[in-house]
């Protein structure tokens, strides 16, 4: 029952949650991202360079596989190097470590920006007022 316990504990940490909800918006990102690349950049790259699908790119590498299939029909037949498919998954790689160290700098700038700020000290207690007037008022006392 202990164990429990304290699975329980550990996994309600801030910390694992954060890491939990981290990990599913990341989930999330990375579709969003293979859909910009696949679906907005690399047709216009592919349009540009002559109506090219990067996606398709691949060089036989047993001759089982015939030139001109889908880079998934190769891949049925035997071996090939898909290095269409591999700039696609750089571009994405590319894009998103962008998108993350954009995140990070835009993090770290408010940082600076909360650590740069005064402290504004906290206001005085009542009991901190209340022996601040007794000592004035002792004070005026002993002068008389």
């Amino acid at each position: 029952m202990g164990m429990i316990k304290e699975f329980k504990e550990f996994a309600m940490r801030g910390n694992v949650m954060d890491l939990a909800i981290g990990i599913i918006i990341g989930a999330a990102f990375s579709g969003l991202v293979n859909s910009v690349v696949n679906d907005l950049i690399m047709p216009l790259v592919g349009k540009a360079i002559g109506d090219m699908d990067f996606s398709n790119l691949y060089v036989p590498l047993s001759d089982a596989v015939p030139q001109g299939l889908a880079l998934e029909e190769a891949r049925k037949l035997g071996a090939v190097f898909a290095w269409g498919n591999f700039i696609t998954v750089l571009i994405n790689f590319l894009i998103l470590a962008f998108i993350i160290f954009m995140i990070v700098k835009g993090m770290n700038r408010m940082m600076r920006k909360k650590a740069a700020a005064p402290a504004v000290p906290p206001a005085p207690t009542k009991e901190e007022v209340l022996l601040t007037e007794m000592r004035d008022a002792l004070r005026t006392i002993a002068a008389k």
